[in-house]
């Protein structure tokens, strides 16, 4: 059985919503006692900052990417006006033969 790839910004918000959910679960067990309970919740704690400050640093990480791609394509076609033109051309009529099919 082949699995599908999954996309860095569904494995980002499956990360946010787990945890977002384990911190649901830490508010819903705050009036537990005792040595073990105290302890996981000292360990789930610190694995939930660890898990937000990756979620931070890959916003971050993904930011400068596309900024430094849009820079990129920007001189591209200032160093390439006409290209570029034609390119945009081509991609409309291609868009305009797809849609006048459907």
């Amino acid at each position: 059985m082949k699995s599908k790839p999954v996309s860095a910004d569904k494995l980002m918000e499956d990360l946010r919503l787990v945890v977002t959910d384990a911190e649901e679960l830490l508010r819903a067990t705050a009036g537990q006692a005792g040595e073990k309970v105290a302890a996981a919740r000292a360990r789930a704690e610190e694995s939930i900052d660890a898990a937000k400050a990756r979620i931070a640093q890959a916003g971050y990480a993904a930011a400068a990417q596309t900024k430094e791609a849009a820079m990129a394509a920007d001189d591209y076609v200032r160093e390439n006006p006409w290209t570029a033109v034609g390119v945009a051309a081509a991609v409309g009529v291609v868009i305009g033969i797809l849609i006048a099919k459907k």
